[in-house]
């Protein structure tokens, strides 16, 4: 059964905005740590921000003051609001446990590009 579905990706320019969402199973995401990650084709997975279920937040470098992480624990959903997108995040995002991860969704796709 599908347990995580990302959506919300697109293609905008540089400096643009995009809000990613990420629904999850119950049974996995419940008093679960979560994490979005990202992949450029060819190169390893990354993760780029984490939420605890308390709502604790923490990201890489690379995106911390441009990127935010929330959970919305009544919907089992994450999301992944970016601001200020340079063509370094372009990639394909993907939600998952940040711990016992489950089997990847299909991700959504970010473009940045002029």
């Amino acid at each position: 059964q599908v347990q995580v579905v990302e959506s919300g990706g697109g293609s905008v320019q540089p400096g643009g905005s995009l809000t990613l969402s990420c629904v999850v199973s119950e049974s996995i995401f419940s008093g679960r740590a979560m994490g979005w990650y990202r992949q450029v084709p060819g190169k390893q997975r990354e993760l780029v921000a984490t939420i605890t279920p308390g709502g604790t937040t923490d990201y890489r470098s690379s995106v911390k003051g441009r990127f935010t992480i929330s959970r919305d624990n009544a919907k089992n959903t994450i999301y992944l609001s970016m601001n200020s997108l340079t063509p370094d995040d372009t990639a394909d995002y993907y939600c998952n446990r940040l711990t016992a991860v489950v089997t990847w969704g299909q991700g959504t796709r970010v473009t940045i590009a002029s």
